[in-house]
């Protein structure tokens, strides 16, 4: 049994180790403890996958104690005048909304990541750039990840769409359950069957890049250069009017709108970004969903966090074929810690049956959504995630215990892997009842493991 840290790898992927690069972990402000640490997203395309498909993957990063749910929302439609209330502020809504998938905190509206019916993948990143920080209530980028997926056909549409709703009601607000706030912009890596996209934002300003074959990776940092595809109209006469830019020969939008004194937690985010592009290139032109899970799995680079503060507290992977008659997959743990969790399958059909034990319960009279706000603390915790911090204590309390456990979930993960390949291949053709059960049949299975 492979040491937690490196469990479930494909066969050719078990012995992945990440460049030695200083763990996220290891990064500390003088006096303050651990340096507060967030995402990754990665996304492999053609020659890079070893399929013809696109690959998302994010690791949600989050303080530690925060329960991370998995939400599924069908499709709808609405009448003229609606609105939909996000995190903290109202938005007009649209007449038509796509079914998504979300894995996001419990307390908010918006997600860390997820999937729509289209086959459209969104995931966020916080970074700090030299816009002020909105503390004021407004969009949170985790809204905007639900927005885009709500409301875009295709990548290019969600990114249209985020844009859009970010220049007209900006983004602020606290994002964290705790009465301090914590605030950040963000960067959202987005893709579809066809392509990704790159969007980073300062404020209100906001630039794009086309993803068009290949692999590439963002944490925490702005990291569009001059290779900007799509920009917000007045992006280059703000960075001149504040003197970050002459005005004159190439424009860069991570250069111009950069912090010039980093914070720790940036120095970390660069050890992170290096150590996930190199292995990302070490398996390009083989890469799959199971590569991209042993990514997500590798503690030794700081993708996979579990330090006093914050933990990955949620992943996800998806895979979307080129070809458009074959269906997306995207698999979601739901809890804490991919390397001792279970990526399960989830796939977009009619009647899709929710899984309540990835539900964390509601209160009447919930502090997140009272004025003044996180002024209490509620047990947002499902029913999932009681069951697996129980079984990772048991890991902990009783190592011999626990790797026989964790080589169980091991044999549970490979059977949801070689059934989704298999669909992916054509040679098996489940019924779309079994489909529509499938992710709620191995949150139950999972669960009876713990019991």
């Amino acid at each position: 049994m492979p040491a937690p840290e490196r469990l479930w790898g494909h066969s050719g992927d078990r012995g992945l180790t990440s460049p030695s690069v200083p763990a996220l972990t290891q990064f500390r402000m003088a006096g303050h403890g651990p340096v507060p640490s967030s995402c990754d997203c990665f996304v492999a395309m053609p020659p890079h996958t070893a399929f013809p498909a696109v690959i998302f993957a994010k690791n949600a990063d989050r303080p530690r104690d925060e329960v991370q749910e998995i939400v599924y929302v069908p499709a709808a439609t609405h009448r003229p005048g609606d609105k939909v209330q996000c995190t903290y502020v109202q938005i007009e809504q649209a007449e038509r909304t796509h079914a998504v998938v979300l894995s996001r905190p419990a307390w908010l509206w918006g997600a860390e990541m997820g999937a729509n019916d289209c086959g459209v993948c969104v995931g966020n990143e916080g970074v700090w750039t030299r816009e002020p920080l909105g503390e004021a209530e407004a969009l949170l980028g985790m809204d905007l990840v639900r927005l885009g997926l709500e409301r875009g056909s295709s990548a290019r549409e969600a990114l249209e769409v985020m844009t859009a709703l970010l220049e007209r009601h900006g983004q602020g607000g606290s994002c964290k359950e705790q009465p301090e706030p914590f605030v950040y912009h963000n960067t959202f890596l987005l893709a579809d069957r066809n392509e990704a996209w790159l969007l980073e934002t300062a404020g209100r300003y906001w630039a794009a890049q086309r993803i068009r074959e290949g692999s590439r990776n963002i944490s925490n940092q702005l990291s569009i250069g001059s290779e900007i595809t799509a920009e917000h109209p007045g992006l280059r006469e703000r960075a001149r009017s504040q003197g970050w830019w002459s005005g004159h020969g190439e424009f860069s939008f991570a250069r111009a709108f950069s912090l010039e004194k980093e914070p720790p937690r940036m120095e970390a985010a660069r050890a992170r970004l290096r150590a996930g592009t190199e292995l990302l290139q070490r398996h390009a032109g083989h890469i799959t969903e199971e590569t991209l899970m042993s990514i997500l799995r590798d503690k030794a680079g700081g993708i996979c966090v579990d330090s006093a503060g914050f933990r990955t507290a949620g992943s996800m992977v998806s895979v979307l074929p080129r070809d458009p008659a074959l269906p997306c997959v995207h698999f979601l743990t739901g809890t804490p810690d991919p390397s001792r969790s279970v990526f399960k399958p989830f796939v977009f059909v009619a009647g899709v049956r929710a899984a309540p034990q990835v539900r964390s319960p509601s209160f009447p009279q919930d502090p997140a959504r009272q004025i003044p706000r996180f002024r209490s603390s509620v047990d947002r915790r499902h029913e999932l995630y009681r069951r697996h911090q129980a079984a990772l204590e048991l890991m902990e309390r009783d190592p011999e215990r626990g790797q026989r456990l964790l080589g169980t979930l091991q044999e549970l993960e490979q059977q949801g892997l070689q059934g989704m390949r298999e669909l992916l291949q054509g040679t098996v053709s489940p019924s779309p009842q079994e489909l529509a059960d499938l992710f709620l049949d191995c949150v139950e299975a999972e669960m009876k493991f713990y019991t």
